[in-house]
């Protein structure tokens, strides 16, 4: 839903004044140091830019594409670091949601990831399939009520800071193609589930580079279990709820 005129000219203005106050003196500093200061995320967080796209039933602000171009287009001014930390909440790291979540699924995790109290991350490319979602090679085995998943996921954007994953794997193994594909929520908010996550780490996947550009990472599950059964259409196949959360993490830089 489109916002009226001048409050849209309001928020660019102030995004503006944002990134040329804040932001760009910033920029060294940030890739310097590998990470983006923890007053800056909250400032984000104040001027409501986790929250651009996602409606306003739900926290956010509820611009259309035309709108949120205009407002990333300001911060296209400054390092895309920046951009980075919102890009997920707003983009793939919500839409799932805001297209095919429950209404459950949607009132818990979406005002959240507008107010930016949680970060929101897409697993999809893998090293050998890229970011082809029709030659996923992580599996999702069923086992009893739960589904264990097994794989290992490469550049993932924020994947070192995210507490919500949409993670794509396969849960038909005789099925070629997207149609043997599954999307999971998968929480890593530990105090809101029950369920336990084996093993869970993290590999910088750039080096010094990643902050220049975005957080990549990479994910690597052994055993994930603790999955709900299905609850609602989502993506090729259908949107799994993983209520689980990280009781092992192993943090990785890559040299290079």
């Amino acid at each position: 839903m489109a916002v009226d005129l001048d409050t849209l000219n309001h928020l660019i203005d102030t995004v503006r004044r944002f990134v040329e106050n804040r932001l760009i003196p910033l920029e060294a500093q940030v890739a310097e140091d590998d990470c983006i200061p923890d007053h800056i995320i909250n400032e984000m967080r104040e001027l409501g830019l986790f929250g651009l796209t996602i409606p306003e039933a739900y926290g956010g602000l509820g611009l259309n594409t035309e709108e949120e171009c205009r407002v990333i287009l300001e911060l296209g001014h400054t390092s895309p670091a920046f951009r980075s930390v919102i890009g997920t909440n707003n983009g793939i790291g919500s839409q799932g949601l805001v297209m095919d979540g429950t209404e459950q699924q949607k009132r818990h995790y979406l005002p959240l990831l507008a107010t930016g109290e949680i970060i929101g991350s897409f697993a999809l490319t893998e090293s050998e399939a890229g970011s082809d979602s029709a030659a996923v090679q992580t599996k999702a085995i069923k086992d009893g009520a739960d589904y264990v998943l097994t794989g290992t996921k490469r550049y993932i954007t924020n994947s070192n800071c995210a507490q919500l994953f949409t993670v794509f794997a396969r849960t038909d193994q005789l099925e070629a193609g997207s149609r043997g594909v599954t999307a999971f929520l998968v929480a890593l908010t530990g105090a809101l589930f029950t369920c336990l996550l084996a093993a869970f780490f993290l590999e910088v996947a750039l080096g010094a580079l990643s902050s220049r550009f975005a957080s990549l990472a990479g994910l690597s599950s052994p055993s994930c279990a603790g999955l709900e059964k299905s609850v609602n259409p989502f993506l090729t196949k259908r949107l799994y709820h993983c209520t689980t959360f990280l009781i092992s993490l192993g943090y990785t830089r890559s040299s290079s």
